[in-house]
């Protein structure tokens, strides 16, 4: 991903918490050269010095037969973005759009079927647990589970490299800046509110 030094963040502990809050991901890889692709929830493990993105897909989606002969696949997540107009800057300029991508590239396997049960139970407490009624693992019977677990395929990705860019305006002046991230939280919509508020945030731990 080419990324300029404005915009490229090396602070792993963030990008891991980055991917946690971020956790819809695309999984690439390529078959006879064509590029292939997956959007599925992921997970993050750690096991001693290694890191892992831990998921599960359908046994009938072709795409996990191909992580043994690619070197490399690409997992690709993203947070908030949004159109930043060439009218809210205090000069001329041209319109761009503000944004976070990480992407992480790493050997990926198939998962043995107690290690797919642990990734699935971990999966269900992080989406389940607090809610009213929690549906966990051990809550779903047996014959359930069995005949769900012949359906998916579970993988984990050692971590290779970790590539994370994060376009918010931080080559801006202060005065631009601070007018921006005003514009963005009267945009009206979902996405643009969340930039405003990463930006905020991002002033303030500057300060």
């Amino acid at each position: 991903m080419y990324i300029p030094k404005y915009f490229k963040n090396t602070d792993v502990d963030e990008i891991w918490g980055f991917i946690q809050n971020n956790s819809f991901g695309t999984i690439v890889t390529t078959e006879q050269g064509k590029p292939i692709a997956t959007h599925l929830p992921l997970g993050f493990n750690k096991k001693g010095d290694d890191c892992y993105i831990t998921g599960h897909m359908a046994y009938g989606n072709p795409q996990w037969r191909t992580f043994e002969t690619c070197e490399d696949v690409l997992v690709m997540f993203q947070g908030p973005n949004a159109y930043i107009s060439s009218s809210w800057y205090g000069h001329e300029e041209v319109p761009t759009w503000n944004y976070q991508a990480v992407h992480v590239y790493g050997k990926a396997s198939i998962l043995e079927k107690d290690e797919l049960i642990e990734e699935l139970t971990i999966m269900l407490e992080k989406y389940e647990k607090h809610r009213d009624n929690p549906v966990l693992w051990d809550k779903l019977s047996s014959q359930l589970l069995e005949s769900e677990l012949k359906g998916i395929v579970g993988f984990k990705i050692k971590v290779g490299e970790i590539q994370a860019a994060y376009k918010l305006s931080q080559n801006r002046n202060e005065t631009d800046y601070i007018n921006i991230i005003d514009k963005l939280q009267k945009e009206g919509n979902p996405q643009s509110k969340q930039m405003a508020e990463l930006m905020e945030k991002r002033l303030k731990n500057h300060k």
